[in-house]
């Protein structure tokens, strides 16, 4: 599928960027609303999910603000709410994904999947692969420099 935009877009910059991941981030987070959900919620949630061992709160919040870049005090109130959500569940000192938290991001991926192959069906494999390319240049430059800035 190839649209008037794809021949005149502007060249990829921050700004393009940016509209791009807010465009596709509402698409998730309305189907996050509907389960009473937050987007940093999922992301918390799914790096417990997809963790292959165990992990503590500490490690998920170090994995969640590298992925966000967002302030450990307010993923840690990410963490607790998954708790008294009982999305997560405290095994020791460890954090594990309960059944309810598996099958909400089962659930989410089942309504958001229609939606995604209809944004990113029928884009060439090759634009995907040069997109796919930039942007992990991007992101490694970008955290470069963040933390350049923070240190």
């Amino acid at each position: 599928m190839t649209t008037a935009a794809s021949t005149t877009a502007p060249p990829a910059d921050a700004r393009v960027l940016g509209l791009a991941h807010y465009a596709a981030r509402g698409v998730l987070e309305h189907a996050l609303a509907r389960h009473g959900a937050t987007f940093q919620q999922q992301i918390a949630l799914r790096a417990a999910v997809a963790a292959d061992a165990p992990q503590t709160a500490d490690d998920l919040i170090t994995q969640v603000r590298g992925f966000l870049k967002a302030d450990p005090a307010g993923i840690r109130v990410t963490l607790d709410e998954l708790l008294a959500e009982q999305l997560l569940v405290e095994d020791g000192a460890h954090l594990r994904p309960t059944a309810a938290g598996r099958e909400l991001l089962a659930a989410v991926a089942a309504e958001t999947a229609p939606v995604s192959a209809r944004i990113w069906g029928g884009i060439p494999a090759e634009d995907l692969a040069a997109a796919g390319r930039v942007l992990a240049l991007v992101t490694e430059r970008a955290d470069a420099e963040l933390a350049a800035l923070t240190a």
